[in-house]
């Protein structure tokens, strides 16, 4: 949980950032890559992760629009990468705008329950790196460039 405007801002800086680095590798030809048949692919798990910010700050009372139809993932790599840094500086600003050490300590309704505005930004990177992960498996799989986030990877560690 945050207890600061800054430290959320600062984590959030830290999380989008590698989340970034996941969608720049992408490709068109590769957003259909599933784990198995039937499961969540490259694409829709870039493009949940874009409609996802919105949401989340929409249960910290911030106002965060998804740019694009929010049911149809796009086919373009560059689409989903676009829209993440979209949604992105928007919850910065929003953040920056209205958000205040005081307020990011208040309870407010999230998942039914009252929730401290901090956790449910905590959710929301905690969320982001869940899917993150699973999109650098699928990644590896498609034979796409993994981005070393929190540590090198096997081929960095090569270099």
């Amino acid at each position: 949980m945050y207890r600061t405007v800054n430290d959320f801002l600062m984590d959030w800086s830290r999380a989008s950032s590698g989340t970034i680095q996941v969608l720049e590798s992408l490709t068109d030809e590769k957003l259909d890559q599933a784990i198995v048949e039937g499961h969540s692919t490259l694409g829709w798990l870039g493009w949940h992760l874009v409609t996802a910010v919105p949401f989340f700050a929409g249960q910290a009372g911030l106002n965060v629009s998804v740019p694009g139809d929010v049911s149809a993932v796009p086919d373009k790599a560059s689409t989903i990468l676009d829209a993440y840094q979209k949604v992105s500086e928007e919850l910065v600003k929003e953040a920056e705008a209205k958000l205040t050490d005081d307020s990011i300590i208040e309870s407010v309704e999230s998942f039914g329950q009252l929730t401290p505005r901090g956790a449910t930004l905590r959710l929301c990177i905690d969320h982001q790196t869940h899917h993150r992960g699973q999109m650098t498996v699928l990644l590896r799989q498609a034979g796409l460039n993994v981005p070393g986030i929190l540590g090198p990877t096997k081929e960095q560690q090569m270099k």
